[in-house]
């Protein structure tokens, strides 16, 4: 989830909502969103943003049954990759280099949901998310949030991981010297992807919200120009590389592949 959109016509028209005890907080967040405040049994806009008890929520008023989306650190995915002993011999580990006490400087372009992120933050990277749409990014920074009340989470986010809410090819054409990360890991979001029917729902929402990475060859090019060590595309399994130059090597999973990218460094 890369890059902006110039034509006005394909924004989404997404509002906030809110149960009533949490009215203040949704006057801010819609207004620091520039969106519209409205009652949850409004079905005027595609998308709303719902402040529950308890989260954030994405949800599409008009659609039955209803799918909630939100972001969740602490159970979800990654709680239970975390409980169930996801370490650096997973496939994202191995994909962005970790190995020993080597844990590389990562910027994730494609931030979405962040999961790959934080599963890389928990195992010692410090990552730097760029997410281009402000309502994804609330629905991470909601998520965030709730993490730092996890004590074996709270103090690894704060010190390792960054949210940044920019297009990413312009953000990565803009860093320097010190900046530049070790390794810039690209999930691009294409329909093909076969996920679980929970997944599939989750993906057809976001997709409807910010559409297909049709940019993310001129991405991979942004990313190869910066990135100091490789660069690592998340790919369905079965799929092609994206357009452009051919990966150096593959870490394949069961439903999905890691297309490696070396640098001059590691050549």
């Amino acid at each position: 989830m890369a890059a902006d959109t110039d034509d006005p016509a394909s924004e989404p028209s997404v509002a906030v909502t809110f149960v009533a005890e949490r009215h203040a907080e949704a006057q801010l967040l819609a207004r620091n969103l520039g969106l519209d405040l409205v009652p949850l049994n409004s079905k005027e806009h595609e998308f709303h943003l719902v402040l529950t008890t308890d989260r954030l929520e994405l949800v599409m008023p008009r659609n039955t049954p209803r799918l909630a989306i939100s972001v969740d650190y602490i159970e979800g995915v990654i709680g239970h990759r975390r409980r169930q002993g996801g370490g650096t011999g997973q496939a994202v580990a191995r994909a962005v280099g970790i190995r020993g006490a080597y844990r590389p400087k990562v910027l994730d372009a494609t931030l979405g949901l962040g999961r790959d992120a934080i599963m890389l933050t928990w195992l010692g990277c410090h990552v730097t998310g760029i997410e281009r749409s402000p309502f994804i990014a609330a629905l991470v920074h909601d998520g965030l949030l709730r993490a730092s009340m996890d004590h074996l989470l709270a103090p690894v986010i704060q010190e390792r991981f960054s949210l940044v809410v920019a297009d990413s090819i312009r953000y990565i054409g803009h860093l320097e010297g010190d900046e530049r990360p070790d390794v810039i890991y690209l999930d691009p979001m294409f329909p093909e992807r076969q996920k679980s029917a929970l997944v599939k729902k989750e993906m057809r929402v976001l997709q409807a919200l910010v559409k297909d990475d049709a940019d993310s060859p001129a991405l991979l090019e942004a990313a190869l120009a910066k990135a100091k060590r490789r660069v690592v595309v998340k790919r369905p399994r079965h799929a092609p590389p994206l357009d452009g130059p051919r990966p150096g090597a593959a870490i394949a999973g069961k439903t999905v592949r890691f297309d490696l990218y070396p640098r001059m460094s590691e050549m």
